[in-house]
């Protein structure tokens, strides 16, 4: 080969090199026009043609990845993210730890998905998806906790199209589809080259379980654009629904061209019409407004929306709705629901709990549905909890509505296994959402000296700012259970208090996980029996209320019903080590007086003896027996009683000497 041949050859070579390097950026270029515009699927194609030929950048696998991560299609955005994180570590953005954490949840690796959320916690720790995470480490437990609460089913109405975004009308359900919008009307969605939406609506046989004729809702509401999303007021007189930024034929776009979703509002003429739909005033061209939902009142809108102020990708809002139908300033739910991801698909069941879908709460990945209180009275009501599975899955899940009467609804899925690309699934909850943290606090009232359990006592536990949070009256086996709720990490007071007896109180704090607190042998809670004041001449038995000495017919031992008794006499005299007193004895007046004095002084010195064995000195105790002398009622010999009036009689007397 001659040297001028070889020559042209390379400068051939080069200029054929420099055309294919011109070529690949130019088609890059156009791949950033379509990604920037959400055309994800014409950029997917774009850059996919630019990889195959080997070219590779941190920015075209991001992209990449993004095209697919913001379709749901977590697999293919998986290959992309991968690819970004192996080949170019130092370029990572934290958002990417994130996504890609997501992606390895939707193939159940789990441990790489913690791993790299680990990586974007340490970078963004002032994020409430890093928070969240780093606060709820044991976030699979408690989703699994919370699991197998409902029965879920494809719907027979589903079709190979998208189907999903049930909403309750009447006796019917009103629904999103793109089952037949392709017959007249060939426009494809630039972001996902999806065939727009319609609203279907159908009625739901509960006892045929079956799904009557599906039909369009209504011909003035779907337009050749998107509808979806719909609510309406109980009366059934006035609905709210997504739709394409499309109103009076004209196509709105924002400033960079790309048209938005909006929420707009119809209600029934007389004639029982819906009158042309009108954009609710906080819509905008350079925003979407969408997925309205009602509260149960009627009186508040919530609604997703990406609005300048928002804290994330979507941010769920409240809306006063005026008497006169006019709306007030949107408010954004906060942080407590807020966070830098999605939230999105705003539902308010008949109990006020809000329903919602989010990838920036802890979930199983995509979108999972979770629940929180609208109006929290504890920290526990305050979160936003995954319902669990099988509701939530690795894919998509969202659309979540329930009847909380009937306990039926439904939701919206893309998991493996649907007739279509989004599926409508119908559910059957068999268990509410249960608590993570309960606590019980028990105990046994007991005496502090004698660990003798005391009956008929009152246990009232309060709450850190002194509200009773229950009464609970202690039966005969001293014991106490509190049955209304206890929340974890908490201050709570708890008082015992008797007749007779000093009040105990003790402040405890519990516990931050379920366990049941023994409060059975603080000394604190201990009872300590009150000696009232007493002079000389008082009767200890009338002072301690004891309850009747007796002495079997015809004995004088002493039974162990009695020795209980005289153990608090033994007390008071242990307390008061100068007290002495005269044990005095008295019978009815059956049988002979002579016998009834000899064996009242018998029993009186039983008494006493039984006393200097369990410690009293003898020198503190004298006995004396009045036999039937002293009745205290009218009760004598010749007059005929009641048994319980010469019951009254037989006593024991405890008098203070000294």
């Amino acid at each position: 080969m001659g040297k001028s041949l070889l020559k042209f050859l390379l400068v051939f070579l080069v200029l054929l090199m420099g055309v294919s390097l011109f070529s690949q950026e130019k088609k890059l270029q156009k791949a950033k026009i379509q990604y920037d515009n959400y055309q994800y699927i014409d950029a997917q194609e774009t850059y996919l043609k630019v990889a195959e030929k080997g070219y590779r950048s941190a920015e075209l696998f991001s992209n990449l990845g993004d095209s697919y991560y913001f379709n749901s299609q977590y697999a293919e955005a998986l290959r992309w993210y991968e690819e970004l994180i192996n080949s170019y570590p130092d370029k990572i953005k934290p958002e990417y730890y994130f996504r890609y954490a997501q992606t390895l949840k939707t193939v159940n690796r789990f441990e790489d998905s913690d791993a790299y959320m680990r990586k974007f916690t340490e970078l963004s720790k002032e994020d409430k998806r890093a928070q969240l995470f780093d606060s709820i480490p044991n976030y699979l437990e408690r989703i699994e906790y919370q699991s197998g609460r409902y029965e879920i089913e494809n719907a027979s109405i589903n079709t190979m199209f998208v189907d999903f975004g049930v909403t309750f009308y009447k006796n019917n359900i009103v629904f999103s589809s793109s089952r037949d919008t392709l017959i007249f009307n060939n426009n494809l969605h630039q972001w996902n080259n999806e065939a727009f939406l319609d609203l279907f609506i159908t009625a739901y046989d509960s006892v045929t379980k079956s799904f009557a004729t599906t039909k369009k809702f209504d011909r003035k509401l779907n337009s050749r654009f998107h509808e979806s999303t719909a609510v309406f007021s109980k009366d059934g007189n006035t609905m709210y629904f997504t739709r394409n930024n499309f109103e009076q034929g004209n196509f709105g776009r924002d400033q960079k061209g790309t048209n938005r979703l909006k929420i707009f509002r119809s209600n029934k003429n007389d004639q029982g019409s819906w009158d042309t739909p009108q954009s609710v005033p906080f819509n905008s061209d350079e925003y979407s407004v969408a997925h309205p939902a009602l509260s149960t009142d009627g009186k508040t809108l919530y609604f997703s929306s990406d609005m300048p102020g928002g804290k994330g990708a979507s941010d769920l809002y409240q809306v006063v709705i005026k008497g006169d139908g006019s709306f007030g300033t949107p408010v954004n739910l906060g942080d407590r629901i807020n966070t830098e991801g999605k939230e999105t698909f705003p539902f308010v069941s008949e109990n006020n709990d809000l329903y919602f879908s989010s990838d920036g709460h802890i979930g199983l990945g995509g979108l999972d549905v979770f629940v929180t209180k609208l109006e929290p009275t504890n920290k526990e009501e305050e979160l936003a909890i995954n319902i669990g599975k099988p509701i939530n899955g690795p894919k998509d899940d969202f659309a979540f509505i329930i009847n909380d009467t009937s306990k039926r609804g439904y939701f919206s899925s893309n998991r493996d296994g649907g007739k279509g690309k989004d599926d409508i699934y119908s559910l059957v909850q068999l268990e509410d959402i249960k608590t993570f943290c309960e606590i019980t606090i028990t105990g046994v009232v007991k005496d502090s000296e004698t660990d003798e359990i005391i009956s008929g006592a009152k246990v009232t536990i309060y709450d850190e700012e002194n509200n009773v949070i229950e009464v609970i009256e202690v039966g005969d086996d001293g014991v106490y259970t509190s049955s209304n709720k206890i929340e974890c990490s908490s201050k709570y007071f708890i008082r015992i208090e008797k007749l007779d007896y000093s009040t105990a109180e003790m402040l405890i704090t519990t516990p931050d996980e379920t366990q049941t607190i023994d409060l059975s042998n603080y000394r604190e809670l201990k009872l300590v029996r009150e000696v009232k004041v007493v002079e000389i001449g008082d009767d200890l038995a009338k002072v301690l209320a004891l309850n009747t000495i007796y002495f079997d017919f015809n004995e004088s031992y002493i039974r162990s019903d009695a020795s209980v008794e005289l153990a608090k006499v033994i007390e008071v005299l242990n307390k008061y080590p100068q007290m002495k007193i005269e044990v005095r004895s008295h019978t009815d007046s059956h049988g002979d007086a002579d016998y009834n004095l000899m064996l009242s002084e018998k029993r009186a010195k039983t008494t006493i003896s039984f006393m200097i064995e369990k410690g009293i000195s003898s020198d503190r105790l004298t006995a004396k027996g009045y036999g039937e002398s002293q009745p205290i009622n009218d009760c004598v010999d010749g007059k005929r009683c009641e048994k319980s009036a010469y019951q009254l009689n037989r006593r024991s007397e405890f008098i203070i000497v000294k």
